[in-house]
């Protein structure tokens, strides 16, 4: 798998196995990640891709799935043709000392006057908040350098650096229909081999608890701005974070193993 993977050369690329049944009737499957050099634990949007599979290529007949991970049970739901749910285990981060983390900072966000907070979480994911008057513009134009993060990781304790902002009309964070983004995002994670992720679930899982206390309020509705791009719906719960997007199959073909 992990060669595959490697092949593949994509953020994560998804495996499913079946314990037992069939793909079109079972209700429970197995799954697994890898990213060009690694297994990871969990990863949101090759989660909702194996939905979608399962959904509209095999035909699976179940308006809900549990996906068994390394980080437990995993539930996806479909609402209408294109729109998936994923129910996953919140991982609330917690502040950090900025000394511990000033060399990976400068790395991350080339002008340190623009940060406002910096959390960390259980999963090792850096939350790097900017103050709430950056611009969009300013916050898509933003160039990490990537290919230091690990080396400036000196304390070996970050997995991936989630940049967050709130959004408001003022900083320009709206859809194209003018609808304003609760909060917008941008995941990198070299230690996994990826730059940048195009949208990432188990950042979420993240980003979600912490708008919830800054904001008061439990439904966000999310954009993560990576080149490719993507809109999400992101539910809070008591220990879990739900989030939607859209799913659309592109691609198919054949290994040769």
């Amino acid at each position: 798998m992990q060669k595959v993977g490697t092949e593949m050369n994509l953020s994560e690329t998804a495996f499913i196995s079946l314990d037992k049944g069939d793909f079109v009737t079972a209700n429970s499957f197995g799954l697994r990640w890898f990213t060009p050099t690694n297994e990871v634990d969990i990863c949101g949007h090759a989660t909702l891709a194996s939905a979608a599979v399962l959904f509209k290529e095999l035909g699976n007949s179940s308006s809900e799935i549990t996906f068994a991970s390394r980080s437990g049970p995993l539930v996806v739901k479909r609402f209408d043709q294109n729109k998936i749910s994923l129910n996953f285990p919140e991982d609330t981060p917690t502040p950090v000392n900025l000394a511990d983390f000033a060399d990976l900072l400068k790395v991350a966000v080339n002008d340190q006057s623009i940060i406002q907070d910096v959390q960390i979480s259980k999963y090792q994911y850096l939350l790097v908040r900017l103050k709430d008057d950056v611009k969009r513009e300013t916050f898509e134009a933003l160039k990490p350098q990537v290919d230091k993060m690990i080396e400036a990781d000196v304390n070996k304790s970050v997995k991936g650096i989630g940049i967050t902002l709130k959004g408001s009309r003022e900083n320009g964070c709206v859809d194209s229909k003018g609808n304003v983004y609760d909060f917008v995002s941008r995941f990198f994670s070299p230690w996994n081999g990826v730059s940048e992720d195009p949208v990432t679930g188990s950042w979420h899982v993240v980003a979600g608890p912490y708008w919830a206390k800054e904001l008061n309020k439990l439904n966000f509705y999310a954009r993560q701005c990576s080149k490719r791009g993507g809109d999400l719906w992101v539910t809070v719960e008591k220990d879990r974070v739900v989030f939607t997007g859209d799913s659309v199959v592109n691609l198919r073909g054949t290994f040769s193993l």
